[in-house]
């Protein structure tokens, strides 16, 4: 189904019958992500799967001053007005990568709304890396520093070779994605405007959404958070203990470290489901 909200026109579906809760993807994918744990999850909960703006078919807005149309402030009013459209006032929220950046934001700007909030291979906020950046880490997530230089330097070298790019992305996890979720991927990507439009993604995560994580750096997360992250990720050793920084921004966190790369809801699906549906379940 296709949601329009005040600032854009999200793509999601819907299945299953429970509690809500919603599924936000990372770069460079879509909904389809969750297709290895969506079903399992849909046997207890009622699951929103959708694409961020400018990601998959949701739509691609102009970029707005300072990047501000990609802020996880804008991409995270979206995903409450599409829970709002479907009748969910209140929800837990499930992130990846840049949707777990999201789900973070929606529960400090919503905090009466968000119940739980699962994270995945992230910390609370870009400013962590900007405030310990090292050689490891640089090189290791060099595609934040590439994707943002000013258009169209990256967009149309992506454009040039999207498919190699892609692999690229996913190389340190052999045999994880699905040949059918890559196809979905690369459709996405070999549209000019996805490319573009992720690209201001990244550009707001070095800009605006800095600033407005540092102008409230003190708030807390009230929700209960579970981290999880990758013990085979890309992170320089003082990072790899992801629920140290996130016991800092929240009141009640818990996590672990799962065996396996980035991309762990393709990689190791039935951990996460396990995970997922104990701490969802959780009064």
């Amino acid at each position: 189904m296709r949601i329009n909200t005040s600032g854009a026109t999200i793509s999601a579906v819907v299945g299953g019958s429970g509690r809500p809760v919603l599924l936000l993807h990372g770069y460079p994918q879509t909904h389809v992500m969750w297709h290895k744990v969506a079903s399992g999850l849909a046997e207890r909960f009622t699951i929103v799967a959708a694409d961020l703006r400018g990601y998959g078919d949701s739509s691609k807005p102009p970029d707005g001053t300072n990047h501000s149309n990609y802020s996880k402030r804008a991409m995270a009013r979206d995903q409450v007005e599409v829970m709002t459209h479907l009748g969910f006032e209140k929800f837990a929220v499930v992130g990846h990568d840049k949707g777990s950046g999201v789900a973070s934001r929606m529960s400090l700007d919503y905090p009466d709304k968000i119940t739980r909030l699962a994270v995945f291979d992230t910390l609370p906020s870009p400013l962590l890396t900007y405030r310990n950046l090292n050689k490891e880490w640089a090189t290791g997530v060099y595609h934040w520093f590439f994707l943002v230089q000013p258009s169209p330097l990256p967009e149309t070298m992506i454009a040039n070779s999207v498919e190699f790019y892609l692999r690229s992305r996913f190389e340190r996890s052999p045999g994880a994605i699905t040949p059918e979720a890559f196809a979905e991927y690369l459709r996405c990507f070999r549209d000019p405007a996805t490319i573009h439009a992720t690209c201001e993604d990244y550009r707001a995560s070095a800009g605006i959404d800095l600033e407005i994580d540092q102008a409230d750096w003190d708030k807390k997360i009230a929700c209960p958070v579970l981290s999880l992250w990758a013990e085979r990720g890309n992170r320089p050793p003082a990072f790899r203990n992801a629920i140290d920084f996130w016991k800092q921004k929240a009141m009640n966190a818990k996590g672990r470290a799962l065996r396996s790369g980035h991309f762990m809801a393709e990689e190791v699906p039935q951990e996460v489901l396990a995970e997922l549906r104990s701490f969802l379940s959780a009064s």
